[in-house]
């Protein structure tokens, strides 16, 4: 296998304790250092891990056991410490957005591309065997010619189990920044890139008031839309129904269904990896469960790291790159400037679609 990838985490937040614990158990990859703006925070997540250092962010960026930067920063610092990591030598895999904007995302694709590094992007949930198993269904044929799609995402809103949720409700933020991605990664993933979109959004409240931690009762302005709703027309030809909200209490709603010539595929929630995906045919008339055909077993956030080790070090395409997350951005960029004009809006951007990952337990494993 090789020298292990040397991973180096800045973003300390909720959601750091997660990757570091799945990078710890992955072969393939070594986690050595990890920085925040609060070094106490830093530290409480180093010490849960031998051998890993807490350091200040420019310790970090000129450490020469980091190889890659895990950015798990808030999305308006994304493309910011991208930068400041590929100028330091170092391939980067982002939480998800790319970026706030795709503005903001087009000069570190083009820096990667200028130092030939390697920008991979969350959610990795995708490389799961829900998302892999419906794909693998529907490159078998089992629903015919894919024809629709309903993707669905309700929530009443983060800051009623986030300490620190505003940044959900700034630029960058929003049920559709903040959500989108596992949705329309696993739509792009099964249906294919897409080049149109129209849609329509609301902030029914320009307030949000915290209900967890020690600031629960503290009241916080809404920046950004909280229900949007879009079609999507991919370049297959299918017509994909999108609703995300953080203004619904609670729903009925599938997931994502998936909706063909001779039948419909149902698949589990896509912000998980895995999950059970359920198959309905005119021939038998009825829901069956089908078993995981393709995908990484027991994955967690962490994977589309270890994946993009593993394109490295073989020289293959990385599942979760840059090219689908930049493509997933714009369509979210397009869906909310079809919602501030009223028209539809022409996708700029395509992508191709990465290899289906065969049932494996991780990426070594191929």
């Amino acid at each position: 296998m090789g020298v292990p990838l040397s991973v180096g985490i800045i973003g300390a937040g909720k959601i750091s304790a997660a990757y570091a614990t799945t990078l710890a158990r992955l072969p393939g990859i070594a986690l050595t250092r990890v920085a925040d703006l609060d070094p106490a925070r830093a530290a409480a997540l180093a010490a849960d891990f031998p051998g890993v250092l807490p350091v200040p962010t420019a310790g970090l960026l000129s450490s020469e056991d980091v190889d890659l930067v895990l950015n798990l920063t808030v999305p308006q610092a994304h493309a910011a410490v991208a930068l400041a990591a590929l100028a330091a030598g170092k391939h980067v895999y982002g939480e998800k957005p790319l970026a706030a904007t795709t503005a903001e995302a087009r000069p570190v694709l083009a820096a990667a591309a200028g130092a030939g590094l390697a920008v991979g992007c969350a959610p990795d949930t995708v490389l799961g065997t829900g998302v892999q198993t419906a794909r693998a269904s529907l490159l078998a044929g089992d629903i015919g010619t894919p024809v629709a799609a309903t993707a669905f995402m309700v929530t009443p809103g983060h800051e009623l189990w986030h300490p620190d949720p505003e940044f959900y409700y700034q630029p960058g933020g929003g049920p559709l920044l903040d959500m989108g991605p596992y949705y329309l990664t696993a739509l792009v993933t099964l249906l294919g890139p897409v080049r149109r979109v129209t849609g329509m959004a609301a902030t029914p409240r320009r307030a949000r008031t915290i209900a967890a931690g020690p600031r629960a009762g503290t009241v916080f302005p809404v920046g950004v839309a909280t229900h949007q709703t879009g079609v999507l027309e991919h370049t297959s030809g299918a017509l994909t129904t999108l609703l995300m909200s953080f203004d619904v209490w609670t729903g009925r709603l599938p997931r994502i269904e998936v909706y063909g010539s001779d039948g419909t595929l149902g698949l589990p929630d896509p912000n998980q990896f895995a999950g059970p995906v359920h198959l309905f045919t005119g021939a038998t008339g009825e829901w069956t469960e089908l078993p995981d055909r393709a995908g990484y077993r027991d994955a967690a956030r962490g994977y589309g790291v270890a994946d993009l080790a593993h394109s490295l070090r073989t020289g293959t395409p990385h599942r979760a790159g840059a090219d689908l997350a930049y493509h997933v951005l714009d369509i979210m960029e397009c869906l909310q400037t079809a919602a501030e004009t009223g028209a539809a809006v022409t996708v700029p951007s395509t992508c191709d679609l990465p290899a289906l990952v065969p049932l494996s337990a991780h990426p070594d494993a191929l």
